[in-house]
């Protein structure tokens, strides 16, 4: 069997390496004699989980609409090479992960060839862009969707959608201790730290993180400052981005989940992180900024009074949302210095971040959401075979 798959962001490429892993297992299963070739776009855990990647999404991953502009050679160029190879190699079914902008332009092009298209995590469609609804419903064969009200947006608008669970409700927490944290990054145990996570797009983190900066040389040195780099992301890069900086000093390390579990209070982009940081019931503030053209042409086509998924899950404000112009260094000082210490704020976000578990989970459908996503797959074969 062999399966085109294409995840442009880290969060999509944690998705899709779990998915390959599942799709493997159940295959083997009913035929033990066959094996699953994996093909496409993404980053280095699907290339370590098996996936012979024609792109690195690290080319292609941008966000918004003038930063987009800026690769759209490249962009192009990736895509007409996994179009022209998935001819060649004429795959039994594409899987897509999020990344719209490429990804429904890959279905597209799938779909007119007759392979079955299944979109594993649903681009945010009911939040703006609705318009390409009916790009879904012409080219996706199934949706499978990991947020619960999602299946029936989908389901309203005549498309086949299924709720499989969210993948990161399924993991366990880090492994990792604290000391043995401390030790690997050389920090003290015994000190505060506090996680600082500006995305996984060069885009979004050369706009973030400087403020984020601006913050820890407000705060300054009574807390240790932690940066996850996303797997999409060069350490070298991150590194650069610390010229002429002066304040605290800023440790990077290369497990966002360990940093999140062992922080006392975080700054997290919009996006999976935020969900990683709730499920490690880690207190947090929601922090976004993207170019102001791109944020004055985006803001009048949202649809949702909400941005940080978490608040969405929970249909009320767990978490608070520094977004744009409310995005300062001394708004994010604010929010950190209230979710510090013990007490209601701090109690009342992690209750918040419970009951968003509590709605991710699919306790009684039987494995993982890893699982439930790979066996829809395999059954969405079948159905288009």
């Amino acid at each position: 069997m062999r399966i085109l798959i294409s995840a442009g962001e880290a969060s999509g490429e944690f998705y899709g390496s779990e998915l390959m892993k599942a799709l493997r297992c159940q295959f083997s299963e009913a035929k033990p004699a066959a094996d699953v070739e994996f093909f496409g776009v993404g980053g280095e855990q699907m290339r370590a989980a098996g996936c012979d990647l024609l792109a690195d999404a690290r080319e292609i991953a941008e966000v918004g609409i003038v930063e987009v502009i800026k690769h759209i050679p490249t962009i192009y160029r990736r895509f007409r090479e996994v179009v022209s190879e998935a001819e060649r190699r004429l795959p039994d079914a594409a899987v897509f992960i999020d990344f719209p902008d490429f990804n429904l332009r890959l279905a597209r092009e799938m779909h007119k060839r007759g392979v079955p298209v299944i979109y594993y995590v649903s681009p945010q469609l009911w939040a703006w862009k609705q318009g390409r609804i009916e790009l879904v419903r012409k080219y996706v064969d199934k949706m499978l969707v990991i947020f619960p009200f999602e299946e029936k947006f989908y389901r309203e608008r005549g498309i086949a959608a299924q709720f499989v669970g969210h993948p990161l409700a399924d993991l366990p927490a880090p492994a990792i201790s604290r000391q043995q944290f401390a030790v690997e990054y050389k920090l003290d145990a015994g000190r505060t730290w506090i996680a600082l996570l500006p995305g996984s797009r060069r885009a979004e983190v050369s706009r973030i993180l400087p403020t984020l900066l601006e913050a820890a040389q407000l705060l300054g040195r009574e807390y240790v400052y932690l940066v996850p780099v996303a797997s999409t992301l060069e350490p070298q890069w991150m590194s650069s981005l610390l010229r002429g900086y002066t304040g605290p000093p800023i440790v990077f390390t290369s497990d966002a989940r360990a940093t999140l579990l062992h922080a006392r209070t975080a700054a997290v982009a919009s996006g999976t992180s935020t969900l990683e940081a709730a499920l490690l019931e880690t207190p947090f503030a929601m922090v976004y900024q993207v170019a102001p053209l791109t944020w004055a042409l985006g803001r009048r086509l949202v649809k949702v009074d909400r941005f940080a998924m978490v608040n969405l899950i929970a249909e009320r404000d767990v978490v608070p949302e520094l977004v744009q112009n409310d995005f300062t260094a001394a708004r994010f000082c604010d929010e950190l210095q209230r979710l510090v210490p013990d007490g209601e704020a701090r109690e009342t976000m992690i209750s918040g971040f419970r009951e968003v578990r509590r709605r991710l989970q699919l306790l009684d459908a039987g494995g993982d959401a890893s699982a439930r996503a790979a066996k829809a797959v395999l059954a969405a074969m079948e159905t288009q075979a």
